[in-house]
């Protein structure tokens, strides 16, 4: 468990913010590619290898940060269910 956990912060590194580059969307390395985006195309259906080909400069790795990075961001949320009452 140490162990993951000393990978994923080396792996979160490759996660910069910088207020100058998308109003200070989470990117990738301090390139013009937004974890939203990657994330987004991942959704889609995309695999890596097709990410890969279309931003030569990335890395599986950098695909592996941007998923812990939102692993982590959803491991905080919660989800507050409200009921909704009848009323006669």
């Amino acid at each position: 468990m140490a162990t993951r956990r000393v990978d994923e912060t080396r792996l979160l590194k490759r996660i910069t913010v910088n207020p100058k580059i998308f109003g200070g969307k989470p990117i990738i390395r301090g390139r013009r590619l937004a974890v939203e985006h990657v994330l987004s195309m991942l959704a889609a259906g995309d695999d890596p290898q097709t990410i890969l080909k279309g931003y030569p400069w990335l890395t599986r790795r950098d695909i592996q940060a941007v998923l812990v990075y939102a692993r982590r961001l959803v491991g905080h949320e919660r989800v507050e269910l409200r009921v909704k009452r009848r009323t006669a």
